[in-house]
C-alpha cells in the first residue's frame, strides 16, 4: 500500500504503517521543525510543503496512491479557538483534503479532527464535508476514537473518517467491530467512596500509640515519615497507598492549620503552621511537568524520536518545539489500529 500524507507533521502514520509494510509516497508540511524531523527520518520521500500547492503535475509524477491520511488544523473547530469552522482558512484546509482526494481518487481516505467539528456550525460544516465525499463517489464511516483504550496513558478523544472509494459497508468495516465488548464504555460521574487508612506496623507518626502493647503507631493524615523505611530519592515511584515501607505521596491538600515547606525553600513567613500542636510537611518532591520524552511516549513514539533531529543548530532540539509537534500530532497506536483494519479486510 503507498498513501499520500497531507498536514503531516511529525508523521505518526509512518511510525505506525511501516510495520504493515506501507510506504508513503509524499508528505505535505509546511512548520518548520516538523519538516526537519521529516528530512532527518525520511530523506526519500518528498515533502511537497503547502497542502494548497500541490499540483496534479506533481501527483501524477509520484504515482498513484492507495490511501489519502491526513489530520487537517482542529484550532477552526476546537471549543478552546474561535470556532470559526471552514470560514476559517485553517478549516478550509478540510475542503482542500477532499479535492486532493478526487485528484488522487485514492481507494482509501483517512482524516482526523477534534469532536468539536462535529458542532462547528450547527453541525453544517462535518455535514458539508461528508456530503462532498458521497459526491466524490466515496462511502465512509465516521467514530470518536479515545486514545486511553489504545495502551497510552491519556484520554484523547479524536474524530476520524474513513472512506472507501465505492460501498461504505468495507469503511464501516474499519471502524466497527461486528462482536466486541464495548471499547468506550460511559464514564462513571458518581462519587466514589474514600479510600481507608492504612494501619500498617512500621507506619510512623505523630498521633499516639495505636498498639501500646506492639509499639504501633498510626500515621497522620498529614504527615509524612522524615525517616521512611524506603529512604525514598527525588523522582522515585511514589505508591498509591503510603506506609511507611513505601514512598511518600507528591502532592497534598493541606487542610486546616498544617503548614508546608518544599525543600530549597528560603522562608517558611507565608506557608508555616499557625497551629502550635500541627507539624509542617517537609517535602523534596513535588508534582512536575511531563518532559518531551514523556509526552512522546503518551502519544505512542520511540523515546529518541525527536530528540535525535537537529533543530536551529541544536541536538536535542529545545523542548517547545517538540511539545508543539507532539501535541499536533495523531497519537501512534490509534492510526496503527486503523491500518492494521484496512490491512485485514479480504
Amino acid at each position: 500500500m503507498r498513501y499520500g500524507s497531507v498536514c503531516s507533521g511529525i508523521e505518526a502514520a509512518t511510525v505506525a504503517w511501516k510495520p504493515l509494510g506501507w510506504e508513503p509516497a509524499w508528505f505535505s508540511e509546511i512548520e518548520k521543525f516538523p519538516c526537519a524531523v521529516l528530512k532527518h527520518h525520511y530523506r526519500d520521500v518528498p515533502n511537497l510543503g503547502d497542502i494548497t500547492k500541490i499540483t496534479e503535475a506533481q501527483l501524477d509524477e509520484h504515482g498513484p496512491i492507495d490511501v489519502l491520511v491526513g489530520g487537517t488544523p482542529c484550532q477552526s473547530f476546537s471549543v478552546a479557538g474561535l470556532r470559526k469552522g471552514m470560514e476559517d482558512p485553517r478549516g478550509n484546509l478540510a475542503l482542500r483534503f477532499l479535492q486532493l482526494a478526487g485528484a488522487t481518487r485514492a481507494k482509501w481516505l483517512v482524516w482526523e479532527n477534534v469532536p468539536g467539528v462535529l458542532s462547528s456550525a450547527g453541525g453544517r460544516d462535518f455535514g458539508t464535508f461528508l456530503g462532498a465525499l458521497v459526491q466524490l463517489g466515496y462511502g465512509f464511516a465516521w467514530r470518536i476514537l479515545d486514545a486511553q483504550y489504545f495502551r497510552v496513558p491519556q484520554r484523547r478523544r479524536r474524530v476520524f473518517v474513513v472512506g472507501y472509494l465505492g460501498d461504505w459497508r468495507r469503511a464501516a468495516a474499519v471502524l466497527f467491530e461486528k462482536e466486541s465488548l464495548r471499547r468506550n464504555p460511559p464514564p462513571e460521574r458518581d462519587a466514589g467512596a474514600e479510600v481507608a487508612h492504612c494501619l500498617a506496623k512500621g507506619a510512623c507518626g505523630s498521633h499516639g500509640r495505636y498498639d501500646p502493647n506492639g509499639e504501633d503507631y498510626v500515621i497522620g493524615p498529614l504527615q509524612t515519615s522524615p525517616g521512611n523505611y524506603s529512604e525514598p530519592k527525588p523522582g522515585d515511584p511514589c505508591h498509591p497507598l503510603a506506609r511507611g515501607q513505601h514512598s511518600p505521596c507528591v502532592a497534598y491538600r493541606t487542610s486546616g492549620n498544617c503548614g508546608v515547606m518544599e525543600q530549597g525553600d528560603k522562608t517558611a513567613a507565608l506557608n508555616t503552621a499557625t497551629d502550635p500542636n500541627q507539624q509542617i510537611i517537609r517535602q523534596d518532591m513535588a508534582v512536575r511537568r511531563l518532559t518531551p520524552t514523556e509526552s512522546a511516549r503518551l502519544q505512542g513514539f520511540p523515546d529518541d524520536y525527536l530528540s535525535q533531529v537537529t533543530y536551529r543548530g541544536k541536538c536535542p532540539p529545545a523542548d517547545g518545539p517538540m511539545y508543539r509537534a507532539l501535541g499536533n500530532s495523531f497519537a501512534v497506536p490509534v492510526i496503527k489500529w486503523i491500518g492494521e483494519r484496512i490491512k485485514d479486510l479480504p
